[in-house]
């Protein structure tokens, strides 16, 4: 699968999370499968980059390519200007985000809410085309509201513009993310254009990952909160499309190793009191499910300190292993 010059490894994608897909979190997700993985969300307004958050949005380093940086706004020549900003400092890939549906950024008339607005999406799609040297990609959902899905329409405009991929999130802005994703707007976009297509919302197995593809005809999938303490979903995805086998999934010593080094990077990218405040959702998320998962939480969000959190992380997770050690004793 091909963007611009870009040859991925695969057809699966990390899809851009506020608050979750920082560097440490698209390092892990690329090594465990991940083909492409945008950064988070970063406003088109250059006069508030000038912050601790902002510029650790901005931060690339040791990202293997493609580096893709993704903007949001409403106005047309902001939006070149954050483009053309973040070529300079490296961004190999734009991502335009017209498929956020938080309230803090449709009332800016910017993500989702811009999908009300088709020529200002025409507009803006082709200022930053024509502003930048790299390839620019569009995110979408597919419409405003259910009773007005123009995803189609957007899809078009895009493909006009000269936007090189584009990512459906099977939800209108309306639905936010309750209800169940619907694929049936991503199969008619994909057979509306020729740019390659990723389908994103509601993918959590390499069982719906395929069916998806299948379903849709679509190039790809873009997984989110699907891989929230399950970086390795990509390549359980992976495998099963490759070999259509199920990998047998991360024992909890591997899980444990993997935990810790994700703590630890997050630890050295935020410092370590905001590292440890951000790495609490990771540690919810990697343990949601297990045993003992609520005893363990109550002890983790009275930490403040990295050493005192990777202590305890390694003691549960120490235990989990411990046990499953122990049934595969007795099973022998």
């Amino acid at each position: 699968m091909r963007i611009g010059p870009y040859e991925l490894s695969n057809n699966l994608a990390l899809a851009p999370m506020a608050g979750v897909t920082d560097l440490p979190f698209r390092l892990l997700c690329r090594r465990l499968g991940a083909g492409i993985a945008a950064g988070e969300m970063l406003t088109s307004d250059a006069r508030l980059w000038h912050t601790d958050k902002s510029r650790r949005r901005m931060d690339h380093s040791g990202e293997p390519e493609p580096r893709v940086v993704q903007i949001a706004g409403g106005d047309a020549a902001m939006m070149a200007d954050a483009a053309r900003r973040n070529v300079d400092a490296g961004a190999q890939i734009i991502d335009i985000n017209m498929g956020c549906p938080a309230k803090k950024v449709c009332n800016k008339a910017a993500g989702s809410a811009l999908l009300r607005d088709e020529k200002l999406v025409a507009d803006i799609l082709r200022t930053v085309v024509n502003a930048v040297p790299v390839p620019v990609t569009l995110k979408i959902r597919t419409g405003w509201n259910p009773e007005n899905r123009n995803g189609v329409t957007i899809a078009r405009l895009a493909e006009d513009a000269g936007i090189q991929s584009l990512a459906v999130h099977g939800r209108t802005r309306a639905c936010h993310y309750t209800g169940v994703a619907e694929y049936e707007t991503a199969t008619l976009i994909k057979q509306a254009v020729r740019i390659p297509v990723f389908v994103n919302g509601d993918i959590d197995s390499p069982q719906k990952a395929k069916s998806v593809l299948e379903e849709t005809g679509a190039d790809g999938v873009m997984i989110g909160r699907s891989a929230q303490g399950r970086p390795w979903i990509f390549r359980e995805i992976e495998y099963f499309l490759t070999t259509g086998e199920l990998l047998a999934p991360p024992c909890p010593a591997e899980v444990r190793d993997i935990m810790t080094t994700h703590l630890c990077n997050l630890h050295d990218f935020y410092g370590d009191i905001t590292g440890v405040r951000v790495a609490r959702k990771h540690i919810g998320w990697y343990a949601k499910d297990r045993p003992g998962a609520a005893v363990f939480w109550s002890k983790v969000v009275k930490l403040d300190t990295a050493a005192e959190q990777l202590a305890l992380v390694d003691d549960y997770f120490d235990q989990l292993v411990q046990k499953s050690e122990q049934r595969i004793s007795n099973a022998a």
